[in-house]
């Protein structure tokens, strides 16, 4: 199966194109593909003002509040073109995530302070939803809201909160009441990352860098203004957040740029005096992924064009989140693989931002690589642990 692109398509791709070419620098670019997480903060700012200047930053709002007005397959190939061309990816947690759940359970009020400030990337968000001792099982959250007067009072703890040191502002799942059933009583607030009583602390991770934090709220005071939607019924605004983070967890434009990656490294890298591009034993392997990301794209096309007619939005997610996940991490893999020995340096984000181009042992295709894989190892738990989604599939699809 192949997509075809109409005359109209083609314009546009060709316009993105443009627009790509005549405004990313070549320092961003090459900082972009090194692949390392975090990425660079005043790159993805700057990234995130020159869209919202151009109208471009988050095509799949609606035009009322910012969006493009395109279609399913405009917003895919854009975002393709931006991944291939080394853009600078935007933060998920304000335009992807939380954007959706505000303008479509916000005030009028909360849509006309935040919505404007994320489409700019002004401010960053963090999402504060797991915690020690639930992490997948959102229900046994224990961080709790307790009204005082026109505020809440927040006591608690939440766990790898992405790039928490970063944000201005956060988005919290805690328990407003005590409820028969553990779903119920559980409310999303907006919180100020720099209101008193809040400690953010970076985690160490098996790549060297401090990608995920610890949140700590002792005490903190929040306007009763602050909870999105009704007090005590979140569970619904959570399911529909996860059920969009699950569906861009699939990340087909990372999986598209990642095979063109491998691709340009094995062009480079040598077996037995030829490019490892002809080695049969590589194009075999090679081409088994490509096929699987083929699949999966035209999968995430399905899903994105049209609500699923057979089966929950949710289970369809899952299925993308589950397939999209290992086939990350499988294309790293390859990646490592296919550069040998070099795969045995890893470099900090500092180092793969410095490295030169023209040192011939250590060449530009060879920074962050490694660093990559082994931040991917956690992606089949960030998002909702691969079991947990499993066990929705059969949930949500088959009654089981």
């Amino acid at each position: 199966m192949h997509l075809t692109l109409s005359p109209s398509d083609l314009a546009f791709r060709e316009e993105v194109r443009a627009f790509l070419k005549s405004s990313l620098h070549a320092e961003v670019i090459r900082r972009s593909l090194t692949g390392m997480h975090p990425p660079n903060e005043d790159d993805r700012r700057w990234w995130n003002r020159v869209l919202a200047d151009k109208g471009w930053s988050a095509p799949h709002w609606p035009i009322e509040y910012g969006g493009t007005g395109w279609s399913h397959l405009h917003t895919h190939i854009f975002e393709y073109e931006c991944k291939l061309a080394g853009a600078p990816e935007l933060r998920w947690q304000g335009l992807r995530l939380l954007a959706p759940v505000l303008y479509t359970y916000g005030s009028a009020q909360q849509k006309e302070r935040y919505l404007p400030a994320i489409l700019r990337g002004d401010e960053m968000w963090a999402q504060g939803f797991s915690e020690p001792g639930a992490g997948s099982d959102l229900a046994a959250l224990k961080t709790k809201a307790v009204l005082d007067g026109d505020h809440y009072v927040v006591n608690g703890q939440k766990l790898w909160t992405t790039e928490g040191q970063y944000c201005e502002q956060g988005f919290f799942l805690v328990r407003t009441e005590n409820c028969d059933r553990p779903q119920k009583g559980i409310s999303m607030m907006i919180i100020d990352m720099k209101s008193p009583g809040i400690t953010v602390r970076q985690i160490p991770m098996i790549n060297g860098d401090g990608s995920t934090c610890e949140v700590f709220l002792d005490n903190v005071r929040v306007p009763c203004d602050n909870i999105l939607g009704e007090v005590g019924n979140a569970w619904s605004q959570a399911k529909f957040l996860l059920s969009n983070e699950r569906t861009s967890s699939a990340d087909i434009h990372k999986a598209r740029a990642d095979l063109e990656r491998i691709r340009l490294i094995a062009s480079k890298e040598y077996k037995h005096g030829k490019p490892l591009l002809d080695d049969p034993a590589f194009i075999c392997r090679f081409t088994g992924l490509r096929l699987e990301v083929e699949a999966l794209e035209w999968s995430v096309l399905r899903v994105l064009h049209e609500a699923p007619s057979r089966h929950p939005i949710a289970a369809c997610a899952s299925v993308l989140k589950v397939r999209g996940s290992s086939l990350q991490q499988k294309l790293t893999e390859l990646m490592v693989s296919t550069m040998g020995q070099r795969s045995l340096r890893v470099y900090s984000r500092d180092e793969a931002y410095a490295a030169s181009s023209d040192d011939p042992l250590w060449p530009a295709h060879v920074p962050g690589v490694t660093a990559d894989l082994m931040y991917l190892r956690a992606c089949t738990i960030f998002g909702g642990a691969m079991e947990v989604q499993k066990n929705i599939i059969a949930k949500l699809a088959f009654g089981f």
